[in-house]
């Protein structure tokens, strides 16, 4: 390969892995804070003062729900997905960076541009409704909970780049592009 192409991307890679590892490692990660706050409150709330409230059960699940998806990008970083390490891990390194390559081209890039698509739409029909949720009395509005689906799907694209440039790399070279000691995470 080039150089000065494989100089660009371990630059891309570095930035991309990088940026994803501090959304992942730490701002998202706060948001199981806010969450184990909640259901210690309404699990105290409900068991020992026997007053169970209106809004615990919802603010949960949005707060994991968020937690979840908005993790999605910093799980592919770290290589947590589900894929079928009994096969793969037998592959060579142009094998896996082949069949990564191709599925990353024809499969994630369109789904996770749809998930965009369609996740900005219901956002977008959920703030021009004033959209509320219907689960509990409390009723607070969804669109920041819908907002999740976009910045999800954005952030798993982001990630997207750099694990591509990875499998080309791979597909080429049959090696990888990071060393053991350069990986921020991903498994070896």
């Amino acid at each position: 390969m080039n150089e000065t192409i494989e100089k660009w991307m371990r630059r891309i890679v570095g930035f991309v892995d990088g940026v994803s590892d501090w959304i992942g490692g730490w701002i998202i990660a706060f948001l199981a804070i806010p969450l184990l706050y909640v259901v210690c409150f309404e699990v105290i709330s409900r068991y020992v003062f026997n007053a169970p409230t209106d809004w615990a059960f919802e603010l949960t699940f949005m707060l994991y729900g968020a937690f979840f998806m908005l993790g999605a990008g910093y799980t592919l970083l770290k290589g947590g997905h589900v894929r079928t390490d009994i096969f793969y891990n037998n592959w060579s390194f142009r094998t896996r960076g082949t069949l990564d390559t191709t599925l990353y081209i024809l499969a994630f890039f369109p789904g996770m541009i749809f998930f965009f698509y369609v996740g900005w739409e219901e956002m977008l029909h959920a703030y021009n409704t004033a959209e509320r949720s219907d689960v509990t009395p409390w009723g607070p509005s969804i669109v920041p909970f819908k907002a999740t689906i976009p910045a999800a799907a954005a952030l798993l694209l982001f990630q997207g780049v750099s694990e591509l440039c990875k499998s080309i790399y791979a597909m080429v070279e049959n090696k990888p592009l990071l060393e053991d000691a350069e990986l921020i995470g991903s498994e070896v």
